[in-house]
């Protein structure tokens, strides 16, 4: 199978690092023109500068931040809803302000830029939006009950977005990413497990962690998620909307996607 996005326009949210960045370096790859975004301007200029590519320094976790992202990138083909965050904290322990910064960044970003940019894409007949959630929403972790939150609220809008884009070109899913080797995963790992090297730190993680019951036996790679992301994008996955596609190792014990 070879994928070619030529001549098509990408934009990834949160893609300065971890998983957003492995999707616009997969995406480019396949021909993208691609589009990073991050709030810091200074590692937003350094990886566009890196790449190659267009960046956008923007808070998409707020609704000034969206509408100046969608002022300088006014269409786009490709749209990963990427951006995000996890914070372990308790249950009982998490304010309002707390559930609501949550919600904010990893769920209403993605609504605010899919309602912007999705009818322009129905209009030319052609569009992939895709939402990078989470196993978590299938399985809230107890230590992060609202970031499971958001993951779930996730796949119930992208569903929601592909039923009112129904027949118009434009396909709608999400990604259920597993633990994957991220920046931030990495710096949980350096509190909880110091002074292991990464191949233990891994293993303790697959053994005790969030990764326990993982087929791989692993975390997931990156890479491994912009490749599923890649083919979403595709024309080849064009019969594939309303979906929640797991990049999560077998972590789920379900036979249902």
């Amino acid at each position: 199978m070879f994928i070619d996005l030529t001549r098509k326009r990408a934009l990834i949210t949160g893609s300065t690092a971890g998983i957003g960045l492995a999707i616009a370096e997969v995406l480019q790859q396949a021909g993208a023109d691609v589009i990073v975004n991050g709030r810091n301007p200074g590692r937003v200029a350094e990886v566009a500068d890196r790449l190659g590519v267009t960046g956008v320094a923007a808070d998409v976790g707020t609704a000034d931040g969206a509408q100046q992202l969608i002022e300088q990138v006014p269409d786009v083909d490709i749209l990963v809803n990427n951006a995000g965050v996890f914070v372990a904290e308790p249950v009982f322990e998490i304010d309002d302000d707390g559930w609501r910064r949550i919600f904010e960044l990893n769920v209403l970003s993605g609504v605010r830029l899919t309602r912007h940019y999705a009818p322009r894409m129905a209009e030319r007949g052609r569009g992939r939006v895709i939402f990078i959630s989470s196993e978590a929403g299938v399985q809230p972790p107890t230590n992060m009950v609202h970031y499971g939150m958001s993951k779930t609220a996730q796949l119930a809008i992208s569903r929601g977005f592909a039923q009112e884009l129904a027949g118009s070109g434009v396909t709608v899913n999400s990604v259920l990413a597993g633990p994957t080797m991220s920046e931030g995963v990495l710096a949980m790992w350096d509190d909880i497990y110091p002074g292991l090297s990464r191949e233990e730190q891994e293993a303790r993680f697959v053994e005790e962690g969030r990764a326990a019951g993982s087929l791989l036996g692993r975390v997931i790679r990156p890479v491994e998620v912009a490749n599923m992301v890649t083919y979403l994008a595709s024309d080849q996955a064009s019969a594939t909307t309303g979906r929640s596609l797991g990049v999560d190792g077998g972590l789920v014990p379900t036979i249902v996607p």
